[in-house]
């Protein structure tokens, strides 16, 4: 067995869990589809670690604080990794875009310009053999978490994403990803202690570090791959893609919008993914905040020609 095979060393394993440089030698050992079983142990032992819940009880106090990490944390992914990183569906400044940036990343599901990139892979790719989380081509669970667990899935796909390289607090990020979770969980951990001299919070540290950080982290995860895994097979479709992309309801409402995908693959550069009124986009109402605030603007819209074009069951 040569060095390139070889079982990585321990040290070497756990640098790849603190800096994502230290990956790029173990994509060179041939197989990249395999599940990278070292790397994905922090991925696992935040499952497990929100078995502390049973011991540290659950409080009002608490359960708010999840539920506002997870609807801050979803619109970062939703309005910025997503209609920004990816589709550039509108225009920011340069401090809003690494705050939003730094946000994002507390939601552990790496950093803008790793998500832009694999996340402009699919849709290159949608529901076609390269599409590395197709239900139809590779499974639920592969779509669902399977995918980013992969040799391959650990790496930026670079080609797409050149455009961020210019941004030096981007390219931390994309190497040191894991930095912000860890001073939220610690952030968490520390409010939580102020919190035990409010008798009236009825909370302390390790509620606030396990419903805070791991639970709610834990929520958004799988909220998030939703997306992938069910709305390109559960749902509507009002639009002829070449995918099997499909606007779901329920999708919608725990992605803050996600869940019009048919609507989001028919024309991605929409900074709106539900086309009607009728269509709840929670991240689309947050996003026209941030435009009246003067955050953002050039938003792009869905052009009222091609909204009602390509749709199923239209005569040619």
């Amino acid at each position: 067995m040569n060095a390139k095979t070889s079982a990585t060393p321990a040290p070497g394993w756990l640098l790849r869990w603190f800096d994502n440089h230290a990956d790029d030698a173990v994509a060179e050992s041939g197989d990249l589809d395999r599940i990278d079983w070292a790397r994905c142990i922090p991925f696992i032992a935040l499952h497990v670690a929100c078995l502390g819940v049973l011991w540290t009880g659950w409080s009002w106090t608490a359960l708010s604080v999840a539920a506002g990490l997870y609807a801050l944390r979803m619109f970062a992914i939703t309005g910025f990794y997503h209609r920004y990183f990816s589709h550039r569906s509108f225009k920011t400044s340069r401090w809003l875009q690494a705050l939003m940036a730094l946000i994002g990343c507390t939601s552990v599901q790496r950093d803008p310009i790793w998500w832009a990139s694999h996340h402009a892979h699919h849709h290159a790719n949608s529901d076609d053999p390269a599409d590395p989380h197709s239900p139809s081509q590779k499974g639920f669970w592969k779509s669902h978490v399977g995918w980013f667990l992969t040799v391959e899935g650990f790496q930026t796909r670079w080609r797409y994403v050149a455009k961020w390289r210019r941004f030096p607090e981007l390219r931390f990020l994309n190497r040191f990803d894991v930095v912000p979770p860890i001073i939220l969980a610690l952030l968490l951990f520390a409010l939580g202690a102020v919190l035990e001299g409010f008798p009236q919070a009825n909370t302390d540290r390790w509620q606030m570090l396990f419903w805070g950080f791991f639970v709610s982290t834990i929520a958004l995860y799988h909220g998030t791959f939703t997306v992938n895994s069910m709305a390109h097979g559960f749902g509507s479709r009002r639009y002829a893609t070449k995918d099997d992309s499909r606007n779901n309801f329920w999708i919608a409402l725990i992605t803050l919008g996600e869940g019009w995908h048919n609507n989001h693959h028919h024309y991605p550069g929409s900074i709106r993914q539900g086309f009607y009124w009728w269509e709840v986009d929670f991240t689309y109402y947050g996003l026209l905040t941030f435009e009246k605030l003067g955050l953002i603007w050039d938003l792009r819209s869905v052009p009222r020609e091609i909204r009602e074009r390509n749709l199923v069951g239209a005569q040619s």
